[in-house]
């Protein structure tokens, strides 16, 4: 039997339409929101100047943990084994032995998300994903692919060429149920064929209708996400077989699984993550937060 715990991310609080807000006020407000629900473990992201003992801290305040949290590959970076060391620092102080690994967005494939637009340096992007990775492993802990819409690593075929390309012993998988789902695979399916290499899994659900529509209106990312269209939406309530992705994972696995909730489609981030701790609750059990 699968002993993983769920967590979540707090991106409904972070994540404005200005782009990324890790300060203090915002995590200490989305925190005290959070508490008041079943979630305990947090995917970490402490903003800068804030290290780790006290990102702890302010998690504490609110009987709150660390959960891994991602680091994003800057493709135009000169020295990216420095900044994944240091990120795998952080995240190994906090506690967590797994990170997601990732590359940034690209204009490109913001303008034509999930499928594959344009051109894409493969081999760059496989060497910049095995350096970070190999730095992050030094550090004692285990990165994991993170195949993102809008990303270099995004389709099916880009997805397989960096796992079959930097070996399995610096560089693990972690799965996006969502990522997948709307660049056209089926994450039950990807789950099951790299079972054996998955460290950590993102959890989250989308309306493959909203996709579809917005693939067929060539929408960007934020359209397609936030302005025109609703791709993504609480667990249980779009068109991933959430559980089906859950079943393939091994018995031996006792990873994390984060619910990650990039736009809510309810009407406030505290009935976002409510939705989705009753999902958890009902399907998986309330021992797994």
């Amino acid at each position: 039997m699968t002993k993983f715990r769920v967590g979540l991310n707090p991106l409904p609080w972070v994540l404005t339409p200005a782009g990324f807000d890790h300060s203090v006020p915002v995590l200490k407000r989305a925190f005290a929101e959070i508490a008041t629900t079943p979630f305990r473990g947090i995917h970490a992201d402490p903003p800068p100047g804030l290290g780790a003992a006290a990102y702890r801290s302010l998690l504490a305040e609110h009987g709150l943990e660390p959960a891994p949290g991602y680091f994003s590959v800057d493709l135009t970076a000169d020295n990216i084994r420095e900044a994944a060391k240091q990120h795998a620092a952080v995240q190994a102080e906090l506690g967590n032995t797994e990170v997601f690994l990732a590359t940034g967005l690209t204009p490109d494939r913001i303008a034509h998300p999930a499928i594959g637009y344009g051109e894409t340096d493969l081999p760059k992007v496989i060497d910049y994903i095995g350096a970070a990775a190999e730095a992050i492993t030094a550090e004692g802990v285990t990165p994991a692919l993170h195949p993102h819409v809008g990303s270099p690593i995004e389709i099916e075929p880009e997805i397989r060429a960096v796992l079959e390309a930097v070996p399995s012993s610096i560089l693990s998988f972690g799965p996006d149920t969502g990522h997948l789902a709307w660049a056209g695979m089926t994450p039950a399916v990807v789950v099951t064929q790299y079972a054996d290499r998955i460290a950590a899994v993102h959890l989250k659900d989308v309306h493959l209708d909203q996709a579809q529509a917005a693939k067929g209106a060539d929408a960007n990312y934020f359209d397609a996400t936030v302005h025109k269209h609703t791709v993504w939406t609480e667990p249980g309530r779009g068109d991933v077989d959430l559980l089906a992705a859950i079943a393939t994972l091994p018995d031996t696995y006792n990873g994390w699984l984060i619910v990650e909730v990039d736009v809510p489609e309810a009407d406030t981030n505290l009935a976002s993550t409510e939705l989705s701790a009753r999902w958890i609750t009902n399907h998986l059990g309330p021992n797994t937060f």
